[in-house]
């Protein structure tokens, strides 16, 4: 039969071959690949009974649980695309997303009633919402499901370069971009490894994988699918915490898991990190940005386990570069992302995009069988990011003489904090509508816990004096407009921005004080 390369293949292909097997583990529940086709075919007859065209746009705003999967599964059924959405954003900038996406379905969990009701409000595209759980203004899931009309005619085919997911990716102009991942994005790069006998982390049906990246994250959605794929037993983690996470791993024999580094300091960190048995784990796979040093070397010693850290974009369907357990022995190669997968190639270019000799800086560029099918109605951004099969991923960064990716830097205005990317734009059209804010750059600074922290600093309008009780009110200001990932943790003030003969400020400048003896400018 080859290789299952579509969502419902996966599991067709799975329910076939072990129905009885634990497909997801969800607090004390569990539900088998017999169930989970069962109630995929379920969703998706009466997504289709409800009249949802092939490559409608359906949301989900939910902490992560067995009902989540469920509705991936059965939204592709349908021939439809998951909408994931970030629960942690504002209600305003899910708004957005659900109405650039056109979407007019939600599937909304019950600890998120509150949010999705200002996200309703402010969505004239969002017709229907339908919850997990009571809520007198929306139908339930199985009330939803009992009146759907019989679905006319057979399923939609869903292929490889169908759209199954679309997440939003922030930018330098503030607007989120939707990201189109087709079926293939998920499986191609383990596809291209199996051809070649590549056992990567020697994934089997016998692993017990933790979900504990929300799926609303590429990361996490790709971590679960590659489970389900493999025929693991998938543990959910609705919130990621650390105590929760390490009480997950010995009371079900987690064997991998998937975590970006913040999250492995707050499980470091926990008091029962010492007295939690680890001796089931095989493989951590960490990315979302760098590990320091001293944190991974703590880790390797607690855990026990192989390591392995992947490095890609949502744009590039999650890891091209792995840094595998075998290199983690060799300690200059640490600081370095990893090689290319069989399958993805790796490209450094200058500013005219010639390609670049070894320990040339440039930008990092990526040729992947997973690489996304470009931005939804964006076509300027798609020219940019999208050139000659290559995705332009705004890293920079060299090539060694072995092949390995080093990330130096970024050529794009962003920062990630605790896994997140954010880019300054967003904040800064929210803080520059402060009245006392004449001017404002945001910048990413280092923190040993989060990698890095969003900072602002501020040029206040004349007769403002510059104090401690307005940087105060200006990052209240800012609560509740942006998610709080995104609100500056601090504000400095500035008499006047540095700026380039051309009137750009120069981020660079702002940021270097705090970057002082740090080999690279990322954390």
């Amino acid at each position: 039969m080859g290789e299952p390369d579509t969502f419902p293949a996966i599991l067709d292909h799975q329910a076939a071959r072990r129905p009885q097997s634990v497909a997801i583990v969800d607090g004390d529940e569990k539900v088998t690949y017999g169930e989970l086709a069962e109630r995929a075919a379920a969703i998706g007859a009466a997504l289709r009974g409800h009249g949802v065209p092939k490559g409608a746009r359906i949301g989900i705003l939910d902490h992560d649980s067995a009902r989540t999967f469920e509705l991936v599964f059965g939204i592709a059924a349908a021939g439809a695309v998951t909408l994931g959405l970030n629960w942690r954003l504002a209600a305003a900038e899910l708004a957005f997303q659900i109405e650039d996406a056109e979407c007019g379905l939600l599937f909304v969990g019950p600890e998120l009633f509150g949010k999705a009701r200002e996200v309703q409000a402010l969505c004239p595209r969002l017709r229907v919402v339908v919850a997990r759980g009571t809520d007198p203004a929306w139908p339930t899931l199985p009330d939803w499901l009992a009146r759907a009309p019989a679905a006319l005619g057979p399923a939609p085919g869903v292929c490889r370069e169908d759209v199954a997911v679309q997440m939003y990716t922030s930018g330098t102009t503030g607007k989120p971009k939707g990201v189109m991942l087709a079926h293939r994005s998920f499986v191609a790069v383990v596809a291209s490894m199996r051809a070649v006998g590549d056992p990567w982390i020697g994934w089997s049906p016998q692993d017990v994988s933790l979900v504990g990246i929300p799926s609303f994250h590429i990361g996490g959605m790709w971590w679960a699918m590659t489970g389900f794929n493999a025929g693991a037993t998938n543990v959910v983690v609705p919130v990621f915490a650390g105590w929760r996470v390490l009480a997950a791993i010995a009371r079900h024999r987690v064997t991998k898991a998937c975590m970006v580094p913040a999250m492995i300091q707050l499980c470091l960190s926990e008091p029962d990190c010492a007295r939690t048995d680890f001796s089931s784990l095989r493989t951590i796979v960490y990315g979302g940005s760098p590990i320091p040093r001293p944190n991974l070397e703590a880790a390797l010693r607690t855990f026990g386990c192989g390591f392995a850290q992947i490095y890609g974009l949502t744009e590039t369907g999650n890891t091209a570069v792995c840094l595998r357990p075998a290199d983690h022995a060799r300690p200059e190669l640490l600081e370095a992302a990893g090689r290319p997968y069989p399958g993805v190639h790796v490209k450094i270019v200058d500013g005219d995009g010639k390609e670049l000799p070894a320990r040339a800086v440039g930008e990092i560029c990526i040729r992947s069988p997973a690489n996304m099918l470009g931005y939804w109605k964006r076509p300027e951004a798609n020219a940019a990011t999208l050139r000659d099969g290559y995705v332009h991923t705004g890293d920079a960064g060299f090539l060694d003489e072995e092949g390995y990716v080093h990330v130096c830097d970024r050529l794009k205005d962003m920062i990630c904090t605790a896994g997140e990317n954010v880019y300054p734009a967003e904040i800064e059209s929210v803080l520059c509508a402060h009245p006392a804010v004449a001017e404002v750059a945001v910048v990413g600074v280092p923190d040993d816990r989060w990698g890095e922290l969003c900072k602002a600093i501020v040029v206040v309008r004349a007769g403002v004096v510059a104090s401690a009780a307005v940087a105060a009110e200006i990052l209240q200001f800012a609560r509740g407009k942006l998610a709080d990932f995104k609100v500056p943790r601090s504000v400095d003030f500035a008499a006047a921005l540095p700026r380039t003969p051309s009137g750009k400020i120069q981020k660079h400048v702002l940021r270097e004080p705090f970057w002082v003896g740090r080999s690279r400018r990322v954390n």
